[in-house]
Protein backbone atom coordinates (compact mmCIF):
# COMPACT_ATOMS: atom_id res chain seq x y z
CA UNK A 1 0.00 0.00 0.00
CA UNK A 2 1.20 3.05 -0.83
CA UNK A 3 1.81 6.08 1.45
CA UNK A 4 -1.17 7.93 -1.22
CA UNK A 5 -3.48 4.89 -0.10
CA UNK A 6 -2.68 4.93 3.48
CA UNK A 7 -3.45 8.98 3.98
CA UNK A 8 -6.08 8.06 1.61
CA UNK A 9 -8.43 5.58 3.83
CA UNK A 10 -7.48 7.40 7.03
CA UNK A 11 -9.16 10.72 5.53
CA UNK A 12 -12.42 8.44 4.62
CA UNK A 13 -12.34 6.99 8.12
CA UNK A 14 -12.40 10.64 9.87
CA UNK A 15 -14.63 11.67 7.28
CA UNK A 16 -16.85 8.57 8.82
CA UNK A 17 -16.00 9.37 12.38
CA UNK A 18 -16.88 12.71 12.03
CA UNK A 19 -20.49 12.23 10.44
CA UNK A 20 -20.81 9.69 13.32
CA UNK A 21 -19.83 12.15 16.34
CA UNK A 22 -22.20 14.61 14.90
CA UNK A 23 -25.08 12.70 14.30
CA UNK A 24 -24.47 11.27 18.12
CA UNK A 25 -23.95 15.09 19.21
CA UNK A 26 -27.88 16.30 17.18
CA UNK A 27 -29.44 12.78 18.77
CA UNK A 28 -28.17 14.06 22.19
CA UNK A 29 -29.89 17.75 21.81
CA UNK A 30 -33.06 15.79 20.53
CA UNK A 31 -32.96 13.54 23.49
CA UNK A 32 -32.61 16.53 26.11
CA UNK A 33 -35.48 18.20 24.43
CA UNK A 34 -37.33 15.46 24.57
CA UNK A 35 -36.49 14.91 28.28
CA UNK A 36 -37.43 18.28 28.92
CA UNK A 37 -40.88 17.65 27.17
CA UNK A 38 -41.36 14.83 30.10
CA UNK A 39 -40.58 16.70 32.66
CA UNK A 40 -42.99 19.26 31.35
CA UNK A 41 -45.57 16.75 30.95
CA UNK A 42 -44.54 15.48 34.68
CA UNK A 43 -45.37 18.94 36.26
CA UNK A 44 -48.61 19.48 33.89
CA UNK A 45 -49.98 15.87 35.53
CA UNK A 46 -48.90 17.08 39.13
CA UNK A 47 -50.88 20.64 38.94
CA UNK A 48 -53.98 18.71 37.30
CA UNK A 49 -54.09 16.41 40.56
CA UNK A 50 -53.10 13.30 39.05
CA UNK A 51 -50.70 10.99 41.08
CA UNK A 52 -47.43 11.08 38.85
CA UNK A 53 -46.38 7.51 40.52
CA UNK A 54 -49.38 6.05 39.23
CA UNK A 55 -49.30 7.32 36.32
CA UNK A 56 -45.66 5.78 35.45
CA UNK A 57 -47.02 2.79 36.61
CA UNK A 58 -49.60 2.23 33.91
CA UNK A 59 -47.40 3.76 31.43
CA UNK A 60 -44.71 0.94 32.34
CA UNK A 61 -47.51 -1.58 31.96
CA UNK A 62 -48.97 -0.56 28.77
CA UNK A 63 -44.99 -1.31 27.46
CA UNK A 64 -45.10 -5.08 28.59
CA UNK A 65 -46.84 -7.64 26.98
CA UNK A 66 -50.24 -9.21 28.01
CA UNK A 67 -49.28 -12.47 29.30
CA UNK A 68 -46.21 -10.93 30.73
CA UNK A 69 -48.32 -8.60 32.51
CA UNK A 70 -50.37 -11.40 34.19
CA UNK A 71 -47.94 -13.77 35.14
CA UNK A 72 -45.80 -10.64 36.95
CA UNK A 73 -49.46 -10.12 39.04
CA UNK A 74 -50.11 -13.88 39.23
CA UNK A 75 -46.35 -13.90 41.31
CA UNK A 76 -46.89 -10.58 42.92
CA UNK A 77 -50.76 -12.13 44.46
CA UNK A 78 -48.91 -14.91 45.58
CA UNK A 79 -46.20 -13.22 47.59
CA UNK A 80 -48.60 -10.47 48.77
CA UNK A 81 -50.66 -13.83 50.47
CA UNK A 82 -47.30 -15.03 51.53
CA UNK A 83 -46.46 -12.43 53.70
CA UNK A 84 -50.56 -11.80 54.92
CA UNK A 85 -50.64 -8.34 52.79
CA UNK A 86 -53.41 -10.19 50.34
Amino acid sequence: MSQHDVSSSESVAADELKQFVERRERLEEEKAGISGDIKELNSELKGRGFDLKAFNTIIRLRKQDHSERQEQEAILELYLQAIGMA
